[in-house]
């Protein structure tokens, strides 16, 4: 499968060809959950963007490494390097070990990628297990005069690595325009400028994690965590960073400025990030208590909620949107997602039941590099999708009998589409579970019986079968070669 990926880079602020360092291999790096709560909808489409991203490249030929971490240390309550680290608060609430907390909700995300067909990344380094990388890391930046040690804690000199290189050169933030509206802020007096940022803190005496270091017992700063393990396992150099679009600033433009500031150039060439899942306009968000958790809205257990949605059509919702786009929630879009995934299920399913003629009367050549173009094209999951609903189309006209397919040409739909569904969008057919199978398997049953009563004339047997079935909400249609039936 070829293809000619372009994808919008936030740091140039265009499209571009996408050409990998060192071919066939890729190198993608994600910044990943912190884990001090449930998994929630905003969680779930950085996850799918950049799950389809890493399912395209494998699909078309790349050997790609996956690193996606998880943030179990270190994360303040605020982006002003103040507060208290988000999982020892949560542990010291709950009494427990702040690793405790890290441990469940690590595993209650990965209980929710799988529900979501998220396949596991290649690497997921803990930014616990990786605070010698970022000691040494913090080192390297201070030898080279860019941080300053004040009272035990490690800050970034903004200010003195703008002499270099430019800060704000991701988020479009320029520095004079920072120092003008900025000022002191109570709690950041060891900071020559409110603006520069925590390398490491010093842990204060009630601070639960904490290690050794040579300024002080503490932790690393939030943003330290990516560049080292970035490194750590995709060289100094790679090729794809990628986040939502809330990591920008000031998390990306951090990273950006620390791996600078030790190696001597940004460590990513193409930065991707995704845009929001809004309520009502408004972002998703754990800090802004506007969050409704995958689990909620896989039982139903939310007061916005009017049903309970499964993760295929909560993946589906998300796919039918270009990840550069906002998404806005409501049950009406759910809703159309979940009539829009079984629409598409039951086409793959009726795909499967046609059988072949001598010749084609339909022209299906080019499904395959309408997709690949759409993909090709920034991810563009929702044209992807479209062009399957075309496809959706022509299966329903050959099995109608209004088409006719040849049998090599329907052995290539029978491709493209198991492709595009289920290896690149990564969809899953959740209708056919074992209950379906059970159910289809007794109506067939039934059916059957029906026609034998037909073939014997027993039109009040059948008619009773049918009439019976149509009460339950399957409808029967008839066809020359036998029957049809969908639930209702």
């Amino acid at each position: 499968m070829k293809s000619n990926l372009s994808i919008h880079n936030t740091l140039t602020r265009k499209k571009e060809a996408f050409v990998p360092l060192k071919a066939p291999f890729v190198g993608l790096y994600v910044c990943g959950p912190t884990v001090y709560g449930d998994p929630h909808l905003g969680h779930a489409r950085p996850a799918i963007t950049f799950d389809l991203l890493f399912r395209y490249l494998r699909a078309t030929g790349y050997k790609v490494r996956y690193v996606r971490n998880v943030t179990d240390v270190g994360h303040l309550e605020n982006d002003a390097d103040e507060g208290e680290d988000k999982i020892s608060k949560k542990a010291r609430l709950e009494q427990l070990e702040p690793m405790e907390v890290a441990q469940y909700y690590t595993d209650r995300y990965h209980d929710a990628m799988r529900q979501l067909n998220v396949l596991p990344p290649s690497i997921e380094p803990r930014a616990s297990g990786h605070i010698i990388e970022q000691i040494a890391m913090v080192r390297t930046i201070l030898d080279r005069g860019y941080a300053y040690v004040s009272n035990g804690s490690v800050y970034f000199d903004v200010e003195a690595y703008n002499r270099k290189f430019r800060y704000g050169k991701l988020s479009g933030r320029v520095l004079e325009d920072m120092m003008a509206n900025t000022r002191d802020l109570d709690g950041q007096g060891d900071k020559r400028n409110p603006f520069d940022f925590a390398l490491w803190k010093k842990a204060a005496p009630e601070h639960i994690m904490r290690w050794p270091s040579p300024w002080s017992d503490g932790f690393p700063g939030w943003h330290m965590e990516c560049s080292a393990m970035s490194t750590r396992y995709l060289g100094e150099q790679f090729d794809i960073h990628g986040g939502g679009m809330d990591l920008m600033f000031p998390h990306h433009e951090c990273e950006i400025a620390q791996s600078t500031a030790a190696c001597g150039h940004d460590s990513a060439r193409y930065w991707m990030h995704n845009n929001m899942i809004t309520i009502n306009g408004q972002k998703m968000g754990k800090s802004l208590g506007n969050f409704i958790t995958l689990e909620q809205l896989t039982t139903g257990a939310h007061p916005l909620l009017e049903q309970a949605y499964s993760p295929m059509t909560i993946r589906f919702f998300i796919l039918q949107a270009q990840y550069r786009s906002t998404l806005d929630f409501s049950n009406e879009a759910l809703q159309a997602a979940e009539k829009g995934y079984e629409r598409l299920m039951k086409a793959v399913s009726t795909l499967k039941k046609i059988k072949p003629s001598e010749a084609s009367s339909v022209d299906i050549s080019d499904v395959e590099a309408r997709c690949t173009a759409a993909m090709d094209d920034d991810l563009n999951s929702p044209m992807v999708i479209s062009e399957l609903f075309d496809c959706v189309r022509t299966i329903n006209q050959i099995y109608d009998g209004k088409q006719t397919i040849s049998a090599a040409d329907l052995a290539e739909l029978r491709r493209v589409v198991d492709l595009f569904v289920f290896d690149i969008l990564g969809l899953r057919d959740d209708l056919a579970g074992d209950n379906s199978q059970m159910l289809s398997s007794v109506v067939d049953m039934i059916l059957n019986i029906r026609m034998e009563a037909k073939n014997a004339k027993d039109w009040a047997t059948s008619d009773k079968i049918r009439d019976g079935l149509a009460a339950i909400g399957i409808k029967v249609k008839d066809r020359k070669d036998g029957f049809d039936w969908e639930a209702e």
